[in-house]
């Protein structure tokens, strides 16, 4: 399952579109700021009861989210025991170097520039979803 964290529709939309087109199976669930991905990932708020054992294979993180930003939302994903391993993309239009800069700082696993062409950025999630959902080794879940 993959975790898109991401509050413009239209982004979100292109994403999507790109995941299929990628021909990518795994559900997607989607949170439009950082208090709703926070719920989903710890099961409180709107997402309470939720089994937090089962988290997502991949997180994909807008930086630029309401209520919580994207990099608060990477320093409490990394603090915590059940999400500190999961693997988390930064993808974003940002290209303020402060940022990359900060999401590596808070432990993000990569930092990718969304690109405006619809080919292109289709070719980024492909090779995203590629890498860290079928080659890369994760880390064990302990039992």
């Amino acid at each position: 399952m993959i975790l898109l964290v991401e509050d413009n529709p239209d982004d979100e939309v292109l994403t999507l579109r790109a995941l299929k087109k990628s021909r990518v199976t795994n559900n997607v669930v989607v949170a439009r700021d950082g208090v709703e991905a926070l719920d989903y990932l710890f099961g409180t708020g709107a997402r309470a009861g939720r089994d937090t054992r089962v988290q997502p294979q991949l997180i994909l993180l807008d930086l630029n989210l309401p209520r919580i930003s994207g990099l608060e939302l990477l320093e409490r994903v990394r603090a915590d025991e059940r999400t500190r391993f999961v693997p988390l993309v930064v993808l974003t239009s940002s290209k303020e170097d402060q940022d990359v800069i900060a999401s590596y700082a808070r432990g993000a696993n990569a930092y990718v520039r969304k690109p405006v062409d619809f080919a292109k950025f289709t070719e980024v999630v492909d090779t995203l979803c590629m890498f860290w959902l079928q080659l890369n080794e994760r880390v064990p879940q302990r039992r």
